[in-house]
């Protein structure tokens, strides 16, 4: 508040976010807020993150250059994904160690935005105050590993029920289980909000199977595409106590298990019976009491002997809501009365952002450059997709030089990130749109495509007119996955497929030649 950059003339803080380490820390920095500036309580400074309710419309506000409230105090929810231009200082209040994850959060502030202090004064900087030493930890570039992201509870009992739908269509056996599970998905579905950013980009999928009848045969592509695209969507349900999913998934497991007849049976077998004695300690509880006769049963050699997939249901249904009752083992709360201490601020040199900055110039320069001289030979040669030579980029490069837009280690850098010279000047100016539609007029006239055949070349047009290359992975990403959630594979058959990333090929080809 004392050091951050302001806008209004000066008046107001600029909007800023606080990255904080978890919920209780998040909500503490909110309450140290409004004691130490009550005026602005309750509105300026809010807590955004994934347990705040009406979180989304919070961010809607937030995203509104003069509206409440103008301090995010988020938790992971801000971090990636969210684009406020006006956003102006960053405060890292937790230890970061992934350096996707931090060049990520770095990425909330370099949005640009005109006239945002005056007119004519634009965003040109924003402020990082990094309380937890992050700026030094990534300036000794060490060598990091990002990991992977689990999924979570609900994506993981989504996947499992979609794994079970596939092993009763497979056994075409227990119909009256299968209908009770494709309902519980059917309802999940139809609770997801397509109008929410996250879920519009899927929202064929989600539309299609919120409709009871997309439920009663489901192939193995829609099956593919559903654990893919649709589970772990947020969904507008009531929540359930995480014990109480936990206990599905592993009964949705064990159902699994016996299905296949999987040796991790025995095992998850086990699990359920040590749950049974767990709540067999709770038998003044009246719902524990109503079940005391199942949970013995449970412990018992006998009732596993023929165990069928209803009973395993029958057991889910009727147990998972006193899963919860069962005592969970607690961490002992510390709490420290430390004053805090906040020395001098430094100034830290970010030694990758500043590299990153000067290569971003030259790009920029090489752009602008290129767009002044598109009628020179080699660039209309790159931009109508006609085969370049090596004489064609080393002239190239040495205007590039020669010219001021970059040093040699600026072409040797642009080299080696895009693959070749040709490829990343391709980027920079693009592909034009005759000679895209030229590279696939040999394939759209070999024989009688359908309209969304079509249409999907036609997607593959534009990104090659913006962008100027496209690799294969991209046609299954969005939006070629609006258009086929699996991609071209369900829209084509294999040998068209093969013919339509051959002429990909040869477009990429003509670039990187040389």
């Amino acid at each position: 508040m004392t050091r951050g950059q302001r806008v209004a003339g000066g008046d107001r803080l600029g909007k800023t976010i606080i990255f904080a380490k978890n919920q209780r820390h998040a909500a503490f920095i909110a309450e140290r807020f409004d004691v130490n500036y009550p005026h602005y309580r309750g509105e300026f400074a809010r807590v955004i993150t994934h347990q705040t309710e009406f979180g989304q419309d919070l961010i809607d506000k937030f995203s509104i250059p003069g509206r409440d409230p103008h301090i995010a105090i988020s938790v992971d929810m801000l971090d990636t994904g969210i684009d406020v231009p006006e956003v102006v200082n960053l405060v890292f209040f937790k230890i970061v160690r992934s350096k996707t994850k931090f060049w990520q959060m770095l990425g909330r502030g370099t949005r640009l935005r005109s006239d945002l202090f005056a007119p004519g004064v634009d965003k040109e900087f924003f402020y990082v105050f990094d309380y937890c030493q992050n700026l030094e930890f990534f300036n000794q570039n060490p060598a990091v590993t990002d990991g992977a992201v689990a999924p979570s509870l609900s994506a993981r009992l989504f996947t499992s029920r979609l794994d079970l739908i596939a092993a009763l269509d497979a056994a075409k056996d227990h119909r009256e289980e299968r209908a009770s599970i494709a309902e519980l998905l059917r309802t999940e579905v139809a609770a997801m909000n397509v109008n929410n950013f996250v879920v519009r980009p899927h929202r064929r999928l989600v539309e299609t199977f919120k409709e009871p009848a997309a439920w009663e045969q489901v192939g193995v592509g829609d099956l593919s595409a559903l654990a893919i695209y649709v589970a772990g969507l947020p969904a507008e349900v009531e929540p359930e106590p995480e014990e109480a999913k936990r206990f599905d998934l592993l009964m949705l497991s064990l159902e699994l298990a016996l299905l296949r007849t999987e040796p991790g049976f025995l095992r998850l077998q086990q699990q359920v019976r040590q749950i049974a004695g767990l709540l067999e300690a709770y038998p003044t509880i009246p719902s524990v009491a109503k079940e005391l006769e199942l949970i013995g049963d449970l412990q018992s050699e006998e009732w596993w002997t023929d165990v069928t997939l209803p009973m395993l249901e029958n057991v889910r249904r009727r147990l998972r809501l006193l899963v919860p009752f069962i005592e969970k083992h607690k961490r002992a709360v510390v709490y420290t009365d430390f004053e805090d201490q906040i020395g001098e601020d430094v100034d830290v040199e970010f030694r990758e952002l500043a590299k990153a900055d000067d290569f971003e110039r030259f790009r920029r320069k090489a752009r602008a450059f290129l767009a002044d001289h598109q009628a020179d030979a080699a660039i209309d040669k790159i931009r109508r997709n006609e085969l370049i030579t090596a004489d064609d980029i080393s002239e190239l490069q040495r205007v590039l030089v020669e010219s001021g837009v970059g040093s040699q280690a600026d072409i040797d850098r642009a080299r080696a990130e895009a693959g070749s010279m040709g490829l990343f000047i391709r980027r920079l100016v693009g592909l034009d749109r005759g000679a895209a539609k030229s590279a696939f007029s040999g394939f759209l006239d070999d024989k009688r495509y359908s309209a969304n055949q079509i249409e999907f070349v036609n997607l593959i047009i534009d990104e090659l007119t913006d962008n100027g290359v496209i690799e294969p992975r991209r046609f299954y990403e969005p939006p070629f996955t609006d258009m086929s959630p699996t991609g071209p594979d369900a829209l084509f058959e294999s040998p068209d497929v093969d013919r339509l990333l051959a002429v990909v090929a040869g477009i990429h080809h003509n670039a990187a030649a040389a």
